[in-house]
């Protein structure tokens, strides 16, 4: 069927390296996936140099992992899809470079896919969630909301103005003495806190916009971890744990009401939650209680679908793929 047409993904936006092979823009046959968590452990963060240095040493290697794993090679594809933006400058350059030289090397088509897209398409992929639906997409780079009016056609509505959900996550923990990656370890932290410790501002809840900034949030904790470590009378003493539970909490609230209101605004039922922070057990509680009382559906991706992956490229790739859309070889970082 001509809508079988088996993708090889590439994904190399932050600190994974990855591919995958997929048919009919759901079906994974073989997928590979590295990170670098522990080579940015040590700062706290993602390095960008170290970043685009671990994708060039391993990228090749993912691929053959790929297209083993699906007993296939360069003869049964269809199409190379990579993702070109957004994302580190070096970091997209590898995987597109990998993308370049073999769509030009095998005579394939490439396509040119939006990393925050397919992660709005990766609900769409495990769950099939039927169109239209609100997906929103957050994680260390992004915290965005889409209209998924179909496969492949997304239009933005939200935003963040200034630090995405995950990226506050880290920043917290790193103010809380807590390891990197911060999301993980702020959840974990949180399981024996109190989420109502401290009364942590909800930025932007009450806005008629649907962006989101989490940056005085972030502001909110440094000082008031500051007043107690100076023993500020004013402020009792409170356990790591209680910070992590508070802090974790509004960006959960946050999250929550800005994405109801938005599927309200524009008359969904449907709510898909993407990215890396979709991993959230809390949110994930939070969000499926709401949405159960307001008589509306939630989906979440399983882990390895929330964090940046492969399948989600040659997934999103496949429609473009079949809507007869191609990149140049050209093409670059968005």
């Amino acid at each position: 069927m001509t809508e079988d047409r088996i993708v090889l993904g590439i994904e190399s936006t932050c600190d994974e390296t990855a591919a995958a092979v997929v048919r009919g823009g759901y079906e994974v046959l073989g997928e590979w996936c590295a990170s670098q968590i522990d080579l940015h452990a040590r700062f706290g963060g993602v390095v960008p140099e170290i970043a685009c240095r671990a994708h060039t040493e391993i990228i090749t290697r993912g691929i053959d992992h790929a297209l083993r794993e699906a007993d296939t090679d360069f003869r049964t594809l269809d199409a190379i899809a990579v993702s070109h933006r957004p994302g580190l400058a070096g970091s997209i350059l590898v995987g597109l470079s990998a993308a370049k030289a073999l769509a030009w090397t095998w005579g394939l088509p490439l396509l040119a896919v939006d990393h925050v897209e397919a992660h709005a398409y990766s609900a769409h992929l495990e769950h099939r969630v039927e169109h239209p639906y609100l997906a929103l997409v957050a994680s260390g780079g992004h915290t965005s909301l889409y209209l998924a009016h179909e496969a492949g056609k997304y239009e933005p509505i939200g935003q963040t103005l200034d630090d995405a959900a995950g990226e506050a996550f880290d920043k917290a923990a790193r103010l809380l003495g807590l390891p990197y990656p911060g999301g993980p370890a702020i959840e974990e932290a949180a399981l024996q806190g109190d989420p109502k410790a401290v009364d942590f501002p909800r930025p932007m809840l009450h806005s008629p916009s649907l962006d989101f900034s989490f940056s005085g949030l972030k502001t909110s904790l440094l000082y008031r971890k500051k007043g107690q470590d100076a023993n500020s009378p004013d402020l009792p003493s409170l356990p790591v744990a209680d910070f992590a539970a508070s802090f974790q909490e509004a960006i959960v609230d946050v999250l929550v009401a800005k994405s109801l209101r938005a599927a309200q605004e524009h008359d969904l039922s449907r709510i898909a939650v993407c990215g890396g922070v979709a991993c959230n057990r809390r949110l994930r509680e939070v969000l499926s209680l709401r949405c159960q009382e307001k008589g509306f559906s939630c989906f979440f991706p399983q882990p390895s679908l929330c964090t940046d992956n492969a399948v989600m490229i040659a997934g999103l790739g496949h429609t473009q793929l079949l809507r007869g859309q191609r990149a140049s070889l050209e093409l670059e970082i968005g």
